[in-house]
């Protein structure tokens, strides 16, 4: 039985800058789990860019084929492949500081097309989102299979070129609330017992303190006076 091929879904977010090539990328995720790096293809030129890759395991072969709504700088963007996606950061070649209205040359609608809302910064709030770091220690994209004419391109060494780059950061100040807003969901829950303990000992009076507030559980209560003692 052959293998099926399916489009991967695709998610987008972008920076700009007028003065700083740097600043002034494409983020790209390709969701293509399961794919071996020698089993990927990826050609990658100023007008767009071509992506096979076949998974065993899900018995699928991945194909896309995107045009760019205007050229990118090959030799400057990076790319980085894990098991579950091909992440790849396209250095727009126009510095502008205005936003790409679109990722694709056609205005039409795609069904695999989406936002990368984690990694969305609005064009006016860009000066907050962290991106100097995460551009300065990446490598080139060397070491995938159909990237080999990229000349100038160093290999991805161990960590696929990043250089430990945490890719949480992209988030900055807009969108990507999964993650901070369970961490703060969970400080808030706490922060009321830790505002009673301070205050029980300003007043001198921790263990009273402790023992009311557990006083319904008896064990619980025994166990407090312990600590504090």
């Amino acid at each position: 039985m052959s293998d099926t091929q399916t489009t991967p879904e695709v998610t987008w977010a972008q920076r700009s800058s007028s003065s700083d090539p740097e600043k002034n990328f494409i983020y790209l995720t390709i969701a293509a789990p399961d794919i071996p790096k020698d089993k990927i293809k990826l050609d990658i030129k100023p007008t767009g860019l071509t992506f096979s890759g076949t998974s065993e395991t899900k018995k699928t072969t991945y194909h896309l084929e995107l045009e760019f709504y205007a050229e990118i700088d090959v030799e400057n963007s990076k790319t980085h492949h894990t098991s579950r996606d091909v992440l790849l950061v396209l250095r727009k070649k126009e510095l502008k500081e205005e936003y790409w209205p679109r990722l694709l040359k056609e205005s039409k609608k795609v069904h695999f097309l989406k936002t990368d809302f984690d990694k969305w910064v609005d064009e006016d709030e860009q000066e907050d989102a962290p991106v100097d770091d995460m551009m300065g220690g990446m490598g080139g994209m060397g070491g995938m299979p159909g990237m080999e004419g990229l000349g100038g391109m160093g290999g991805m060494g161990g960590d696929g070129g990043f250089g430990g780059i945490d890719f949480s950061k992209l988030g900055g100040g807009a969108g990507g609330m999964g993650d901070e807003g369970a961490d703060d969901d969970d400080d808030d829950d706490e922060m009321p017992a830790l505002e009673d303990d301070d205050e029980a000992d300003k007043t001198g009076d921790s263990k009273g303190k402790g023992t009311e507030k557990l006083s319904d559980t008896p064990a619980a209560a025994d166990s407090k006076i312990q600590e504090v003692a």
